[in-house]
Formats: C-alpha cells, structure tokens, sequence
C-alpha cells in the first residue's frame, strides 16, 4: 500500500483538486436534484387540478344475483340529466352470456340510486351469421349506450356497438315523453357503419353545428365529424370513418388511442371531449383523458390533457372481469359540478366528479406550458 507522504506532491496536489470538484459537482447535483424533485412535486399538484375524484362509496353499481340478465357484469354507463333526474343506462350480462341495458336513475347524480329490475332495452338481432368477439365477455347483443338530446328535438338519441354478424355502431331512440315516463318504445336500430368493420365509441353532439347534426366518429389520427341534416339513414346508408395511429403522439401517454368517452358536453371555452388512451408500454391498462374542441369548428383541438385525468388505481378496478380499466362513458354537468361516470374492469359502473370551472381552467393551463430551449455558446 502506497503511504500519502511518498506520493509525490505534485500528484497530491491533482487528487485533492478532483476531489474538491467531485465535492462541488455532487453539491450541485444535490441542489439540481432537490429542484427536479420539488418541480416534479409541482408538477403533480397542478395536473392533480385536471384529475377527477373518485367517489367514496364507488362502485355506485354492483351486479344483482338476483336477476339473472344482469348476475355477471354490469359496467359502461350512458348517462342524460333530465327532468331534474339523472338517467343511467348500463351494460349488462347475465348468465345466458348477452349484453342488455339496465335502467337507474338518481336526483342527485350520485346517492340514491333506484334501479329496474328488468333489461330496458335488447338489441333486435338482424344477421343470422354468429360472430363471437369477446368484447367485455359476452356472447352478443348490444355494448356501451351513449345517449343525447339534441337541442329541442322531442327524441333522446341512443348510440351503441351492436355485436349483429360483426361488431357495428347502431343507432335508435325514444321519444322524450315516453322516456320519462318509462315507455321503452325503441325506434328499430339502424347500423351507422358498414358490414365487415369492427368500429366502437360514436357519438352525437348535443345541439347542431351551423345547423347540422354532429356525429363523432373518431379522434385518432384526427377528430373526425360527420355532418348531416337528418339523423334517419337509410339502409346501405353508412359513415366512412377512418381509424388510425396518431404518430404525434408517440412518447405520450395516450400513444395508443382507443376511442371517445361521453357525448361532447358545452363548455363556454369549447367543446369537453374525454376518451380513452393507452400506452404502448403498459398494453394492459385503460386510462383517460381530455381535450377541448372549438365551439364552431370541433374538429380544431384547443388544448388536451399531457396526462391521464382518471386511471386504473383502486381495488376494484383491478379486480374484475378485465382489471386495469376504467370506461368512460358518460357525464353530465349539474350545479357547476362535472360527474363522470365510468365502467371498472368491466364489471362495476363507478362515479368521479370535479369542479367543472376549476377543472377546465387547469385543463387549460396544462396546454399553455411553453417549455424553451436553453443555448449554450461554446467557448472560442
């Protein structure tokens, strides 16, 4: 072993140099750390302002042994506040493997809640082909109801994937009368997408667009809208909708875009979109986010959430029929407040709320970040 007193001076003199550097670089990289760790703690608190909060006494709706179409699953929530009520139609499947919409309502939104004992609505099977997809477990019938009002139109509009020869976006409704009452008098369904295309989560706006009906029939690569005077189709009468990666979202935590949540609800800064997103890395879970569209052009993003506002963290979103999701389909605004209500591994329909001007406001904030570049000039 080397002593230090035969080490030769001008040697020493460099050690303890370097090791006054590494001293100094490791307190600055302390100081550098302390920083990153305070700005990601910042950073966690504003995006905690976009977060929606998870209701104490989740899920709001379990499955009912006691009636066999809904003793499985119920998950995927449409929801319509109407008449000083909130309507909610759920997904089911019992114990012959199809899925049916329940029907329960609430005053408030989220306490309360009564529900029917029988299915609302079933979906009138047309295609003698039997096609089996797996999706959220059933054998068939109908998937995830999206209601809207249009307007001061005197029908509620129901939008849902039918599993008919193919998973096919279908479109029915019911006069507003009959649906307050509790008349299920369904219009017969017409598919909106062709045969042979598997396509999910279309929507319709809540009021005409420059005096057109709206329907949402995809985000990704692009939000696309399909304009029309009348809401009736013929039959052959199909909307061409375009589905794909969007690449500039890649490194994001919506790198993969699975589709849109609820119906669009007006906002007085624009159009509030939630969908669902994954990431590429964790193929597994479903998260959401939002975005604000244009009131007068919606196809123009105004600002969209850099991360998950709602994602699979609670029991019983993981434990379930599909753990690791949480579906949005529905939400409404009531007394200021936003309440979302969403399907949890499909198999539990669940409730989140927020303060609709807080959380737009942080919604907005998220997009206005500017992030410059720092130029250092090499020494001559």
């Amino acid at each position: 072993m080397i002593k230090k007193q035969e080490l030769p001076i001008k040697l020493l003199k460099e050690i303890e140099r370097l090791y006054k550097r590494i001293i100094s670089l490791s307190k600055k990289a302390e100081k550098y750390l302390d920083k990153d760790i305070k700005d990601a703690e910042r950073e966690r608190r504003r995006l905690a302002g976009t977060r929606l909060h998870k209701i104490p006494h989740n899920p709001i709706i379990k499955p009912n042994g006691d009636n066999w179409w809904e003793s499985w699953q119920v998950f995927n929530p449409g929801v319509i506040h109407l008449d000083e009520t909130t309507h909610i139609f759920y997904r089911s499947i019992g114990s012959d493997g199809l899925s049916r919409f329940g029907y329960a309502y609430s005053k408030d939104g989220l306490n309360g809640i009564q529900r029917l004992s029988y299915p609302v609505y079933t979906h009138r099977i047309k295609s003698k082909k039997f096609y089996y997809y797996g999706s959220g477990g059933s054998f068939g019938g109908c998937e995830d109801p999206r209601l809207t009002k249009v307007e001061e139109d005197e029908k509620i509009y129901m939008v849902y994937t039918a599993c008919d020869g193919g998973l096919r976006v279908a479109l029915t409704s019911i006069d507003v009368n009959d649906f307050i009452h509790g008349k299920w008098k369904w219009a017969m369904p017409k598919f909106l997408s062709p045969e042979g295309e598997v396509h999910k989560n279309w929507v319709i706006f809540p009021e005409k667009i420059n005096g057109k009906y709206a329907i949402l029939h995809s985000i990704s690569p692009s939000v696309q809208i399909e304009y029309r005077d009348s809401l009736d189709f013929d039959e052959g009468e199909y909307i061409k909708s375009i589905y794909g990666e969007d690449k500039s979202r890649d490194g994001m935590w919506d790198s993969w875009v699975r589709g849109v949540g609820p119906p669009p609800l007006k906002t007085k800064y624009g159009w509030l979109i939630f969908y669902h997103g994954m990431d590429k890395h964790h193929p597994s879970e479903y998260k959401v986010g939002a975005m604000l569209t244009d009131l007068n052009e919606p196809t123009k993003v105004l600002h969209r959430s850099k991360a998950p506002i709602m994602e699979p963290d609670q029991v019983y979103e993981n434990n379930g029929f599909k753990a690791g999701v949480v579906y949005v389909s529905g939400a409404v605004i009531k007394d200021g407040q936003l309440l979302v209500y969403y399907g949890a591994s499909d198999s539990y329909i669940c409730a989140a709320s927020a303060n609709l001007e807080k959380f737009l406001q942080a919604l907005m904030k998220e997009e206005k970040l500017v992030f410059k570049t720092k130029i250092v000039k090499k020494k001559s």
